[in-house]
């Protein structure tokens, strides 16, 4: 059992005409963040009549069309139909077929779509194509998930759900009869809107748009726990307010609109936490420290002791931070949003126990995290592998994009190396012949290394030298003028 204390909850919402932006606090710490800009809007959750237009045998795939500059992905395991039958049955090239989209393009990928829809309200998920009736495993108390799933059975029987499915989410928890009932007939209502509309028109066709971020924030998010959400934008504000009011009243009154003159995510320190996501070295406050490492496919991240020597063995010592570590990993794979394969570098650890003790704090620092997360046993040298659910992009993705300098690699030239390139250049140009003069021009921070090191060039090159700096110039760029 969980003895955790609860972490104080806070949201706030900056929206300008360009971009939403939506930080969670945890005890006063950045814990999650959600973007939204207008440029690029976010599709997940989206219902389509879409067009297959080609199935894939080889790879049990399929494309299809939503209507999008790019066609939509869909894998077999998606499809809806016997799973022992092969794709080219299921799916055949110009059908029209209803699909939401489950995960944005990510990188070169495209979207990624099912056919297994589903309706998301605050309390309950209608899945029309199963017949599935529970609660979620998330709600742990066997007393509160023995009431709701008696009600769940109770009232789906008396709203004739037929062949349809229906979870009971977290958000559930203390929910009265009346308002899971309300919202089931609400979900129904809806899929039955978007069924009218798929057989009346023409694919491609948006047949259901998910709700704007600051609603599905409210939708998901707005709880019990959350002693605040905070919008700085007067229509978010009153739209989000009526909304709250209507599915959760109670709530309505943590709802609020800000209106200081500093901006709010400065105003609350969250501007500086947002740039500190861009450094791939996060301290931690032992004196030891982590280092994420981002790729397309995979992200690995290094666990280092630092100045940290702790007060009796190396092996404490070394766990110690571990333990620090796996919290702050946590921590940093939610606000960062990073998706896919990761690999955690833990220091070794000699005792079995001790490995245990650290998988054991990931696993409970991760609870928090509402993406779906897969830990393995960590290995005698001290890996972890894990997956984590990725439907967006990474806030570094989003933030950042490859360096014209380092071409991505993260690295350029060393000072050595481009003396040594400019003398090999010189001595090209020269013939080798000695006598004579030239200037260096060369980034202001370079100039500065080489005239260290004019004694050296010069004998090197047969020549005498001037070194001069321009700021116009970048690392990796020099100009030689023979004179």
């Amino acid at each position: 059992m969980n003895n955790q204390k609860a972490p104080k909850k806070e949201i706030f919402a900056n929206t300008s005409f360009e971009e939403t932006r939506i930080a969670i606090l945890e005890d006063g710490r950045l814990a999650e963040l959600f973007w939204e800009r207008r440029s690029n809007t976010n599709i997940v959750g989206n219902i389509y009549k879409s067009v297959v237009e080609n199935v894939l045998p080889g790879i049990s795939s399929a494309f299809v069309n939503i209507g999008l500059d790019k066609n939509a992905y869909i894998y077999i395991s998606d499809v809806l139909g016997s799973q022992h039958d092969p794709i080219e049955r299921l799916l055949r090239k110009d059908a029209e077929i209803i699909v939401q989209v489950t995960k944005d393009a990510i990188g070169t990928k495209g979207m990624k779509v099912t056919m297994d829809v589903s309706l998301p309200g605050r309390y309950l998920v209608l899945t029309p194509f199963q017949e599935f009736v529970g609660v979620s495993k998330n709600i742990e108390n066997p007393e509160e998930r023995q009431r709701l799933s008696e009600i769940i059975k109770k009232i789906t029987a008396a709203n004739v759900l037929g062949k349809k499915g229906c979870i009971v989410r977290t958000e559930a928890e203390s929910a009265t009869e009346a308002e899971l009932e309300r919202e089931l007939k609400y979900l129904m209502r809806l899929w039955d809107s978007i069924q009218k509309r798929f057989e009346t028109v023409r694919p491609p066709y948006l047949l259901h748009k998910d709700m704007d971020l600051v609603l599905q924030v409210a939708r998901d998010i707005l709880s019990d726990d959350v002693s605040i959400y905070m919008l700085d934008n007067k229509d978010d504000f009153q739209e989000t307010s009526e909304f709250v009011a209507k599915i959760t009243p109670d709530l309505k009154e943590r709802v609020k609109c800000y209106d200081g003159k500093t901006p709010v995510f400065k105003a609350f320190n969250i501007d500086k936490s947002i740039e500190e996501l861009r450094k791939i070295k996060v301290e931690l406050a032992n004196g030891g420290s982590i280092i994420i490492q981002e790729a397309e496919s995979l992200c690995a991240i290094d666990v280092n002791t630092g100045r940290f020597t702790g007060s009796r063995s190396q092996e404490e010592t070394v766990t110690q931070t571990n333990i620090e570590a796996a919290q702050e990993v946590a921590r940093q794979l939610r606000l960062r949003n990073i998706g896919g394969i990761i690999v955690i570098d833990f220091i070794d650890m000699r005792k079995a126990s001790n490995r245990h003790k650290v998988v054991d704090t990931l696993e409970r620092a991760v609870k928090r995290d509402r993406a779906k997360i897969r830990i393995l046993p960590i290995t005698r040298l001290g890996l972890v592998e894990m997956t984590r659910e990725r439907k967006r992009e990474s806030t570094f993705s989003l933030l950042t994009e490859e360096c014209p300098e380092c071409h991505g690699s993260g690295r350029v030239l060393s000072s050595e190396s481009i003396r040594i390139k400019i003398q090999r250049e010189i001595l090209n140009l020269t013939l080798g012949r000695p006598g004579g003069s030239l200037r260096i021009v060369v980034h202001p921070l370079l100039a500065d290394v080489l005239k260290k090191k004019q004694d050296l060039i010069e004998k090197n090159v047969h020549r005498s030298v001037k070194i001069f700096s321009d700021p116009q110039l970048t690392w990796e760029d020099y100009r030689i003028i023979l004179e």
